[in-house]
């Protein structure tokens, strides 16, 4: 018999839904208690159910609301539902997919989805049979509504469709699809498409086998009257390019010639999904062949596509000029994320490399919008065009430029100045030529009396912020830095965060260049402290510490900290353990730790314990922790702390503590390790912080241990006795994270091996067997990122240095990458000390570099300056091994030798 409510139950469901829409808090918690109490029914899902599909009579809010919180039970808990419940559930979804109202069909599609989705698909045999057969219905509602539940049923469970674990339903699905694509309502052909599209990326087979159908089809649609079957169209035609190029190229010239058009549709929307078209092209070889003689209309629409349009000028208030005293609603600042600190070396001609996984330049600055717009997909767009065109795309540009730069709209001007920044890495080279006209022109428009061109002309500047600092300091670099400094005491926010950013890069590029006016620099960024609400407060740490990296130790002067160390210390006395906004300042205080060095001492110490209670306090919540369940309905919290008593059960689904408290603070006592060196000896001698550090290094997230060795590092070079005992405990673990799948643990793990190595001398020598195999074979291992080859050579030659019997037998497995990673090195301590481990193994297994001794002579080419007792072993090697074949066979070998590496040869070492 079919279940039935009772009537005073359901009475008490109604009003419990009808509190739940209150606004009173109080309300809102009565209604979280009375949820957890019935949840203890199993029938209370049918009541759920109930109120969705049959009251037809009540308001749809309130029907949905009920649908929406059984989504939430399925979810949680639906492993638990007696099966009586689970059929009556499945069975009211399928026969009221076609209820006259959109939001409760939608809201059928949902809880649909979510069921099938707990793997159900498998158990629910007759549900896609189920909706296929109500696509053929007379009625309107049931078909779209089956189709709107189906679409979320492809987006949520794509390669199950296309398993054999349900007998590959897509090949009935696509052909059946592809048949809807010409039905007479737009909503449905728009859901046929939005289907088929699920499939692409995949490649599903079922789809490849109806492709020339799918894209004939598409194009048959491709003037449709409905903005949303042409966006579905769009959105289409950029993922084939992807995925099915060669299917397009013959169309090609016709697709360019629809997406220009597409890319200026009345529906932003639709015009955003083309646009896309355009960045997507660019990462295809062809893209140079197809699109050139296409330039000429395509520029000009994604220049104009780049203005803000009304409502982002609404949105941005940008209107609003000062804003500087209104506090920052916490929903706008986005969550930080650190990243943990990995060791890299000094190269020629540059700074330390930065890590290969380098994070790219946000495009612009409008992050209040909806993240992703026309504005910034035209500007993502016309960056990577000016890569793949370079100084090609200028004939187009420039005309358009001076007319948008000199504007007197400034909407029209701002987008000039975002167009200009877009193209700074790209057109590099031909924009050189004006540049001494256009650097003045934008360091003007930073004083512009609009709040919008003043923080895009922060951006743009930034962009060329290299070529600025080539030139004479007086030129363009004082200016800029005076101007810049005003904007970050700006009084717009929006302003004050352009300028900040546009600083940091500035610091990264000038370095030490700024040192003369440090002062002045430091008067601003400190009283910005005063001035800043939280959002830009995190950017400014930000700033400060960029600063520090870049002017290292001329920081540390009593005038200089006198003016930083206050704000700093007063921020961090202020924040708690557990505020997400200790870990820019953690960061901040990192770098200035380190160029500070001694001028830290009398920081150190209260630093030094917080950080070691952090790492304690994130290490103990990592043995349990509830999981406080938190959804929104409607955008109000709802079952906010509720606990389900099979959480307690399911340790599983016990939410992790955070432990980037933890990385963040690792990394800063490596920073102080770094910068305090021998000082820090007392500070680590009444701490725990050996213990912490044998449990972080075996942590199963990759960033703590990563964070762990680069610690365990610079405590080996800064204080070793406090290291060696632990060393026989600490040496297996390091050895098993030699695992290249974890690019920068293992880079930090073979930096600190070697470090340790340095330290241990011939002690290391039972220990050598446990690296030595991991680190030859990432050397010869094909595709691994540079800064792991180069801090692998180190290690081993380091090793070698000190356990010369252990190493030496292995050369000929490494001699020709470990001389070639190491050649574009600078001259360093770490340098120097692989290299006379290299010359100590040679001296015990020559045989092991004869073969490649044409590598060994240019890696010691490479060498500037090194010491006199280097450059006497180079000398020994050298001659040795011309003595040992003989003059004749020696000009032989060296015929094959580069003229600079024959010059450098003679010269240095006389052979």
């Amino acid at each position: 018999m079919e279940w039935q409510p009772d009537q005073q139950g359901l009475q008490q469901v109604l009003q419990l839904l009808k509190d739940s829409q209150s606004p009173n808090t109080a309300t809102q918690r009565a209604v979280q208690q009375k949820l957890e109490q019935l949840n203890q029914y199993p029938d209370f899902n049918n009541y759920l159910i109930f109120v969705l599909t049959r009251l037809k009579t009540e308001d749809e809010p309130t029907r949905s609301l009920s649908g929406l919180i059984l989504k939430n039970n399925v979810k949680a808990h639906y492993q638990n539902f007696p099966p009586t419940v689970a059929d009556f559930i499945k069975q009211e979804c399928v026969n009221n997919i076609g209820d006259p109202s959109p939001l409760i069909r939608a809201t059928i599609g949902i809880l649909i989805t979510t069921i099938a989705s707990k793997g159900e698909l498998q158990t629910w045999p007759d549900l896609l049979p189920q909706l296929f057969n109500l696509l053929s219905s007379e009625d309107y509602n049931t078909c779209e509504g089956s189709f709107g539940a189906l679409q979320k049923i492809c987006e949520d469970s794509s390669e199950l469709l296309d398993s054999d674990a349900l007998n590959r339903p897509l090949n009935i699905m696509i052909p059946k699809f592809l048949q809807f694509f010409k039905h007479c309502s737009p909503k449905i052909r728009s859901h046929a498409i939005a289907c088929v599209n699920q499939f692409i990326i995949g490649r599903a087979q079922a789809l490849m086998d109806n492709i020339d159908t799918f894209i004939e089809s598409l194009f048959a649609l491709a003037a449709d009257e409905d903005s949303e079957v042409r966006k579905n169209v769009c959105r289409a035609l950029v993922m084939l390019l992807e995925v099915r190029i060669d299917r397009l190229i013959p169309q090609m010239h016709s697709i360019i010639q629809y997406m220009l058009q597409r890319t200026q549709d009345p529906d932003e929307n639709v015009a955003l999904e083309a646009c896309e078209f355009w960045l997507t092209l660019a990462e295809q070889p062809i893209c140079k062949e197809v699109l050139a003689g296409h330039l000429v209309q395509l520029i000009p629409i994604l220049v104009n596509g780049m203005k803000y349009s009304e409502i982002d000028i609404i949105l941005l208030k940008g209107d609003v000029e000062e804003d500087e005293a209104v506090p920052d609603n916490e929903q706008d600042i986005k969550p930080r994320f650190h990243k943990s600190r990995t060791v890299t070396l000094q190269h020629e001609g540059g700074d330390g490399e930065q890590g290969e996984d380098i994070e790219e330049d946000e495009d612009d600055d409008d992050d209040t919008l909806s993240d992703w717009n026309l504005r910034k997909c035209s500007a993502a767009a016309l960056d990577v065009l000016a890569n793949v065109f370079r100084d090609d795309l200028l004939p187009h540009l420039l005309p358009l430029l001076k007319e948008l730069l000199f504007h007197q709209d400034w909407v029209i001007k701002e987008s000039g100045i975002l167009v200009l920044g877009a193209i700074a890495e790209g057109c590099v080279q031909g924009m050189v030529l004006y540049l001494p006209e256009l650097i003045p022109h934008l360091i003007q428009c930073l004083c512009d009396k609009k709040a919008l061109v003043r923080s895009i002309a922060c951006w743009t500047l930034s962009r060329y912020a290299h070529w600025v600092v080539s030139q004479p300091p007086d030129s363009y670099l004082k200016p800029l830095m005076t101007e810049l400094l005003k904007r970050i005491l700006d009084g717009n926010k929006r302003v004050q965060e352009a300028a900040c950013s546009a600083f940091a890069t500035l610091e990264e590029e000038a370095c030490t260049e700024l040192v003369p006016y440090l002062s002045f620099i430091l008067d601003t960024l400190v009283f910005a402290f005063s001035k800043y609400q939280h959002k830009n407060l995190l950017i400014l740490y930000d700033a400060i510490g960029t600063l520090a990296d870049s002017v290292g130790h001329h920081l540390n002067q009593p005038e200089y900290i006198q003016k930083l160390m206050p704000p700093l210390i007063q921020k961090w006395n202020e924040l708690k353990d557990e505020d997400k906004d200790l870990f820019p300042l953690l960061e901040c205080l990192s770098s200035v730790a380190t160029a500070l060095q001694s001028g830290f001492l009398p920081y150190c110490e209260p630093v030094y314990q917080r950080c070691v209670t952090l790492v304690q306090k994130t290490l103990a919540q990592a043995m349990v922790r509830p999981l406080c369940m938190q959804q929104c309905l409607f955008g109000k919290p709802f079952l906010t702390g509720t606990v389900f008593p099979m959480y307690h059960q399911h340790p599983d689904q016990y939410e992790a503590p955070d432990k980037d408290f933890m990385i963040v603070a690792l990394d800063l006592l490596s920073g102080l390790a770094e910068g305090l060196g021998g000082h820090v000896e007392q500070l680590v001698a009444r701490s725990n912080i050996m213990t912490l550090l044998f449990q972080c290094m075996q942590d199963t997230m990759p960033e703590v241990r990563q964070s762990s060795f680069a610690l365990l590092g610079d405590l080996t070079k800064a204080c070793f006795p406090h290291v060696k005992p632990c060393i026989a405990e600490f040496m297996p673990i390091l050895g098993t994270n030699l695992n290249p799948e974890f690019i920068s643990v293992c880079n930090n793990a073979t930096w600190a091996i070697g470090e340790i190595s340095m330290q241990m001398g011939a002690d290391m020598q039972p220990y050598a067997g446990l690296v030595l195999g991991n680190l030859v074979e990432i050397i010869n291992r094909p595709n691994t990122p540079k800064t792991l080859l180069e801090n692998t050579a180190i290690t081993i030659g380091r090793l070698g240095y000190v356990c010369p019997q252990e190493v030496a037998p292995m050369l000929q497995q490494f001699i020709r990458p470990w001389c070639t990673s190491l050649r574009n090195i600078r001259d360093n301590e770490e340098k120097d000390s692989a290299f006379r481990g290299i010359c100590v193994m040679i001296g015990v297994n020559p045989g092991g570099v004869v073969q490649d001794f044409i590598f060994f002579c240019d890696a010691v080419a490479s060498w500037v300056h090194p010491k006199e007792d280097l450059r006497d072993m180079f000398y020994k090697i050298l001659h040795g091994f011309k003595d040992q074949v003989g003059e004749e066979n020696w000009q032989q070998f060296s015929e094959q030798f580069p003229p600079l590496l024959k010059e450098r040869l003679s010269a240095c070492y006389g052979v």
